[in-house]
């Protein structure tokens, strides 16, 4: 019995050793690499998520980040216990995309540990169709969504959105002319500079200094053919965004071209009454890229930090938007045809009238438009 007891206090001794041991070189391993704060650019194909941000405690509702968190686990890069609590690493996205809506350079700031093949590391433990493009030290403070001081989106959508309700379309057929895109351009454009949006989103009042939104740009580029349906690409910065806010504005102005609402009512939707606004589908909207001017101007060039300036990775994010983001646009409205069915919603708005009516009309879109979720545009949370 002597010898089976001295057996076990040597087995207890040895697993007590190779614990003491593994975590000496846990601790060996964690001063080699010290937690750093970071920014991550990402790209992703939003289709099957329900959004960018994670419901801790909810597996129900599939998110980007819960992969995200999960790859940053598993290469080694924060702890464990990090994944269960964010803020532990000080985790924060720049921008809350949501359900189905891609992103080709979405920005997250946090602290990790700067192990070797980092960027490898991560994206091998990531599906294809999530992919971490660069990272960048910043300042110990740096917090992505404080910092951002804009954001551009695009949007994708079929120019048969633009053909005239009284011509019979072809949609496979249709192809925008120079005279429709000008117009298309000169509405786009009515949105530049500070505007009351209060009519663009939801649970906002007319007198909520919240409604204010800046937009610096807004326009419409050349069209282009895919799977020999005709596309163009509208491309809007501001600098942040409510939720609905950007699908609104398009489907205004598709209302406005196809010959629904006067070109009056941009401006009318600016005041006070309450404007029968459409939204357009979310397919189609991607995340194109976050700006940080006024962190560069601070601490771009101050020896340390690296401006976040992401020339470099521009390659890289055009060759993921041709694999994952443009197709799956175009194979989802081929299949399932969701502008063309939003385009039959049209006729059922009533854009004359102000709040008179206007439920009843809500009620009647909302099938249609809402099953494509929201484009995550609540960057400031509001």
């Amino acid at each position: 019995s002597e010898a089976v007891e001295r057996r076990e206090e040597n087995g207890h001794q040895n697993k007590r050793l190779k614990r003491d041991a593994d975590e000496e070189d846990a601790e060996e391993q964690n001063k080699k690499s010290p937690k750093r704060k970071i920014v991550l650019l990402m790209a992703y194909s939003g289709k099957g998520y329900h959004g960018m941000q994670r419901n801790v405690g909810s597996s129900q509702f599939k998110t980007i980040e819960d992969d995200l968190v999960s790859a940053l686990v598993q290469s080694g890069c924060i702890p464990e216990n990090h994944g269960e609590d964010m803020k532990k690493m000080s985790f924060q996205r720049c921008a809350r995309t949501d359900k189905g809506v891609s992103a080709a350079g979405q920005i997250v700031s946090l602290k990790v540990r700067l192990i070797d093949d980092i960027l490898e590391k991560i994206n091998n433990h990531l599906p294809s169709h999530i992919r971490i493009l660069g990272l960048k030290r910043v300042t110990g403070g740096f917090n992505s969504k404080n910092k951002c001081d804009a954001r551009t989106y695009s949007y994708m959508l079929p120019t048969f959105a633009f053909a005239h309700k009284d011509h019979d379309v072809q949609e496979e057929v249709y192809r925008l002319d120079k005279e429709t895109l000008e117009k298309v351009n000169k509405l786009l454009a009515c949105y530049k500079g500070t505007h009351n949006f209060h009519n663009f989103t939801s649970q906002k009042g007319p007198r909520d200094p919240s409604a204010k939104r800046y937009i610096m740009e807004m326009y419409c580029g050349e069209p282009f053919v895919r799977e020999n349906i005709e596309f163009a690409v509208i491309k809007v910065k501001g600098q942040s965004f409510m939720m609905h806010q950007i699908r609104k504005m398009i489907g205004l102005v598709i209302a406005i071209v196809k010959g629904y609402a006067a070109e009056s009512i941009i401006e009318r939707s600016w005041g006070e009454e309450k404007v029968d606004v459409p939204k357009a589908p979310g397919l189609g909207l991607v995340l194109e890229r976050v700006h940080f001017e006024k962190y560069n101007r601070r601490f771009g060039n101050d020896g340390l930090h690296e401006p976040l300036e992401w020339t470099e990775e521009e390659e890289k994010i055009a060759v993921f938007k041709e694999q994952y983001i443009y197709p799956t646009i175009i194979n989802t409205e081929r299949e399932e045809k969701s502008m063309a069915n939003w385009l039959n919603t049209l006729s059922i708005h009533d854009f004359n009238s102000s709040a008179v009516g206007m439920q009843a009309n809500n009620k009647n879109s909302k099938n249609s438009s809402d099953l494509e979720g929201s484009d995550g545009c609540d960057d400031d949370s509001d």
